[in-house]
């Protein structure tokens, strides 16, 4: 589920693959590795260690770069068998000419393992994806494609994997299955990789791969088949990232850049969906309006930070539609045999449109025919190829694992489903339309504002960098911001923390708080905000530390009840969330710096789940 790279062309790999990787570590990873085919194809040089990308870098140069204008790279991120330099990628058939990266799971593997080795094929390591270059080697025949499509063939489970041989120099060969995997199309030179951001400095042409597809790649073109060996014509897109958005231009972390460009990534989610009169126009999304007029309910499947966008687009979506809305989480939703079909419609969230719990929910969804919508940032991901409608974030690269921008983004897009659905139902006037509109096309100046908080939630953070348990309380729409706020502080500066519904921490989550539990409120203007401020006073009872997310100039608590007031700019209740995540996702951040924790990769996550 980490990092893929593959190269052919008149260039040396070695350097491409390295700095590829380099691009790649956001993913989170445990291991790197790469495999270099010499170009008289007389063998393949393997440099693999079970550190970070800066020691396998220290490591080829120490060794030698290795020669070859084809090679392969990966980081891993271990599912079977420990981190170690035996089970890093890549990995070997018996001859050591066949070498192959994976990201997945193979779920069959002890089975075909046991098979292998009663046949005389030899293992070093503990891997599901070592007995891919072992079926690879039985079904060899001089050609590498057909020997992957028979190997693959008898494999069960989720994959993204690339493949070299010694025997052809110059091709790579590459599949997919439910894991993520594109092909760059440079000048006389080809890459294959998991991620679109690996390819930005090289290349912007992009050919998709979709489920169950086999590519075989070399410099003068790219040939793609099925597992049955039926020719496929790939979709070739053009990227519009450049690659300074994926550097971190002055800024220490690519996260503190993130949560910075918020304004601007709000501003592209937002352009050419509201039109000069001030309504809101997706005819992008696919779905007829009738068809959105007649759904009876709305049922949206998300994982992690997208489950918590997931939620505050519920309560717009209710708040707005007036049609029953309901949040899934996607691990769960196919295995409750959730029951929707033609009358639903079914939203998925995905940042990387990739998420193995999500597209399996979606497709849970189609087989009982609902229509989906995801709402994705990437651009020929499987989730924008399944769903029958996709609305794009427009959020550019997030390199950072922690989700900050992105997450602002999916929240704009499912209060633009929501206006869109008010209209398509009539649920909504079109002065109160118009007025929303108008609202959010301000939020990105709001959000400008938000981040000039940034010295005061600093000092915040190093005041409590020390506590080992924190607690987020938020009522109405900003319950959901109280548990993604929780999340990020959980993510990356490993302090445990929770967060509730305000309302019920006097159900049992009130006996956790003393001195050394510093509880975070999200008290702005709102239709609860009495109620809010009578569950802080209830906190404070208690001697816990509160810190305060208020209104500018409406600071609602008796002098003493607080510790730290933190004033965000005034706006609409249902667009309150974009704003006051802000200060939560910088709090996060300080926090975590003060404690001396890697923000960019935390410990033991991966930017995209693609396993379920």
């Amino acid at each position: 589920m980490c990092g893929i790279i593959g190269y052919a062309g008149p260039r040396p790999a070695g350097p491409i693959l390295l700095d590829a990787l380099r691009r790649l570590e956001y993913r989170g990873y445990d291991s790197a590795g790469i495999a270099v085919v010499d170009d008289a194809g007389d063998a393949v040089t393997v440099i693999k260690n079970k550190h970070k990308v800066a020691e396998l870098v220290r490591q080829v140069e120490a060794e030698g770069m290795p020669a070859g204008t084809t090679g392969i790279g990966h980081t891993r991120w271990a599912t079977h068998g420990r981190p170690s330099a035996e089970n890093a990628h890549p990995h070997m058939d018996c001859t050591g000419r066949i070498h192959v990266i994976h990201n997945g799971i193979i779920e069959n593997f002890s089975e075909l393992r046991a098979e292998l080795s009663g046949r005389g094929h030899e293992f070093m390591s503990d891997t599901d994806t070592e007995v891919v270059p072992h079926l690879i080697e039985d079904g060899y025949r001089g050609d590498l494609a057909a020997a992957v499509r028979v190997a693959l063939n008898r494999i069960r489970g989720v994959y993204a994997l690339v493949v070299v041989s010694a025997d052809e120099p110059g091709r790579i060969v590459g599949a997919r299955l439910n894991a993520p995997l594109v092909v760059g199309l440079g000048d006389g030179e080809v890459f294959v990789s998991s991620d679109i951001t690996a390819l930005i400095p090289y290349t912007k042409r992009v050919a998709l791969l979709g489920e169950g597809e086999i590519v075989s790649a070399t410099p003068s073109g790219i040939d793609v088949q099925t597992l049955r060996g039926v020719a496929v014509e790939p979709r070739v897109i053009t990227v519009d990232w450049e690659p300074d958005q994926a550097q971190k231009n002055g800024y220490p972390h690519f996260l503190l850049k993130e949560i910075h460009e918020q304004p601007e990534a709000l501003r592209h989610a937002l352009s050419g969906r509201i039109t000069e009169t001030g309504s809101v126009n997706l005819r992008e999304i696919d779905i007829p309006d009738d068809v959105l007029a007649r759904v009876r309910e709305v049922v949206i499947v998300a994982c992690g930070s997208a489950w918590h966008s997931a939620m505050v687009t519920r309560y717009a979506i209710e708040h707005i539609a007036r049609v029953r809305c309901s949040v899934e989480p996607a691990s769960e939703f196919r295995y409750a045999d959730a029951v929707v079909g033609a009358d639903s419609l079914v939203l998925a969230f995905s940042q990387s449109g990739e998420t193995a719990d999500t597209l399996a929910a979606v497709r849970h969804a189609k087989g009982q025919g609902a229509p989906v919508l995801a709402i994705t940032n990437v651009v020929g991901s499987a989730l924008s190829m399944e769903a029958d409608g996709v609305l794009y974030m427009h959020a550019g690269p997030e390199i950072s694992v922690a989700a900050t921008k992105t997450f602002v983004n999916q929240m704009a897009c499912g209060v633009l489903i929501a206006l869109h659905l008010g209209d398509v139902r009539g649920t909504l006037a079109i002065d109160e339309h118009t007025k929303l509109v108008g609202e959010l096309q301000g939020v990105p100046a709001l959000i400008e504002r938000a981040l000039t908080l940034e010295p005061q939630l600093g000092d915040i953070g190093r005041r409590h960098a020390h506590a080992r348990n924190a607690m987020y309380v938020g009522r109405g729409i900003n319950f959901p911001i109280a548990l993604e706020g929780a999340l990020k502080l959980k993510e990356i500066s490993y302090v445990h923390a929770e967060g509730y519904a305000a309302g019920e921490l006097k159900h049992g989550p009130i006996a956790l708080l003393d001195v050394d539990v510093p509880v975070v409120a999200i008290a702005t203007r709102s239709k609860t905000l009495p109620k809010m401020v009578s569950n802080v006073q209830e906190v404070h009872s208690r001697d816990a530390p509160v810190v305060a997310l208020v209104t500018e100039g409406e600071d609602p608590f008796d002098s003493g009840i607080v510790q730290d007031i933190v004033e965000v700019p005034a706006c609409d209740e249902i667009f309150s969330p974009l704003v006051n995540v802000v200060p939560l996702q910088l709090l996060a951040y300080h926090v975590a710096v003060q404690r001396g924790c890697d923000v960019d990769q935390p410990r033991n996550l991966a930017k995209s789940v693609t396993v379920e």
